[in-house]
């Protein structure tokens, strides 16, 4: 199963975001979760990849054309568990400091 954490950057992000937007993000990321769950890539519309020159963090896609969060995987609070942190979340600026 699973889990997730949200680092206070993030979750101030997020709140500045409408409604539509964070329904968008809820959204994507059920996509991830469901994807995760079934032990398979995730789909291609995600547009999960590594953030260039920030190894071990990476982006998704949640709106075209600017929609995006990072990430970066966790320690699970269970064996064999995925854990996703998530960083960052709002447009291309967020990538200054992903």
């Amino acid at each position: 199963m699973p889990t997730h954490d949200e680092l206070a950057q993030f979750l101030r992000e997020y709140a500045k975001l409408s409604e539509s937007q964070q329904d968008r993000f809820i959204y994507a990321m059920k996509q991830m979760v469901a994807d995760l769950r079934a032990g398979r890539p995730f789909r291609s519309s995600l547009r999960v990849k590594g953030v260039q020159g920030h190894a071990g963090i990476f982006e998704m896609t949640w709106e075209m054309p600017n929609g995006r969060a990072t990430f970066h995987y966790g320690d699970p609070p269970r064996p064999g568990d995925v854990h996703i942190v998530w960083r960052r979340i709002g447009g291309h600026e967020i990538f200054n400091n992903p």
